[in-house]
């Protein structure tokens, strides 16, 4: 059948079969406008655990999402659909996050020489399969960009789509990123780890086609840091979430505070969102929950008002963690969905 008939015959007002597509869709990969590429991934993550079972949860959970979107009504039609989840990297994502035990333990408490040499042979082996890893997911979704598919990368936790950075700077010789997150992301080799989930900011910064950086939401950082911003402030700007309340307190509007934030971003932008970046009673279980953050209505104002604004080229969607509830879950999917709506507008 194809995707004509697909739509034709699809009603989007009937629950979707649990053997169907994300979202309860009709369309496999080839027929849909937007393809999402799952990275099952959290190998370097030191406080919560479960972002690599995003995915899948976020999957589950789309079932639940009414597929009218008054924002962005016909997007069911434009076919949406997720690739499918790599097994073998969730798999390899649980062993090394074993290791990766060895290698915090080694540096927050004294242990023997023998446990340091095992502890330097782990994060060896981290640091190298991380590359391939990142490697794996520019290979994939620079394939769904060549067969002019839109993508979205759904994680996993925040080192996931370093890939998905450096097949779109393959692709656009300029573009920036709207980074949304509780944190700034911009650590050297956090715990040692080159590919960390706290560095996917600083290993960004090398990508030159990377014009400038938006970090949106921001209240969790460290000096180290703060002097990587403060040594690239030309490239990177920060609007953290206690200055965006500070503001409104003294009557600044909150589209005026879009404006501003969409005003310091390129044409063409890729949205890296991270779910600690809104109030964490929206997102309980993700990793490194911080206090205060974006709203839920906060965040989707920001993003369609960008699309109205700027070509949104890409996104990816990290860091959800499905605790024993579907709510996580239930809230990453909601957020997808909009995510998907901005980037086929």
């Amino acid at each position: 059948m194809s995707k004509a008939s697909k739509i034709r015959s699809f009603d989007p007002n009937n629950p979707g079969h649990p053997d169907a597509q994300i979202y309860g869709l009709p369309f496999t990969c080839d027929e849909a406008d937007i393809v999402l590429v799952p990275v099952p991934w959290e190998v370097t993550t030191s406080y919560g655990s479960g972002t690599s079972r995003g995915p899948a949860a976020i999957r589950d959970a789309s079932f639940q999402v009414d597929l009218f979107h008054p924002e962005f009504p016909g997007l069911w039609k434009r076919g949406i659909a997720m690739d499918e989840i790599p097994k073998a990297l969730q798999q390899q994502s649980d062993h090394l996050k074993k290791l990766a035990r060895l290698v915090i333990d080694a540096q927050t408490g004294e242990v023997s020489a023998k446990k340091q040499t095992k502890a330097k042979e782990a994060l060896d082996l981290i640091n190298a399969e991380c590359a391939v890893m990142n490697a794996w997911v520019e290979e994939r979704c620079g394939y769904w960009m060549d067969q002019g598919k839109r993508v979205g990368l759904v994680g996993g936790d925040h080192s996931t789509p370093l890939g998905l950075f450096r097949a779109q700077a393959k692709r656009h010789k300029r573009f920036g990123i709207l980074h949304i997150d509780a944190h700034l992301d911009l650590r050297i080799a956090y715990e040692g780890f080159t590919y960390s989930h706290a560095s996917i900011l600083h290993n960004a910064l090398p990508i030159r086609q990377v014009e400038r950086i938006v970090s949106v939401g921001i209240r969790d950082f460290c000096k180290q840091e703060n002097d990587v911003f403060l040594a690239q402030q030309e490239r990177v700007r920060v609007v953290r979430s206690a200055d965006i309340r500070a503001m409104q307190y003294a009557g600044a509007n909150w589209k005026q505070q879009c404006d501003a934030i969409i005003g310091a971003l390129p044409e063409k932008v890729h949205i890296t969102f991270d779910i600690d970046g809104l109030d964490p009673t929206l997102c309980p279980h993700t990793g490194t929950p911080v206090p205060g953050g974006l709203q839920f209505e906060e965040a989707t104002y920001l993003l369609s008002l960008l699309a109205a604004k700027r070509t949104i080229i890409g996104f990816d969607l990290v860091e959800v963690s499905p605790g024993k509830d579907e709510w996580d879950a239930n809230v990453g999917a909601r957020m997808l969905w909009h995510l998907c709506g901005v980037l086929a507008k």
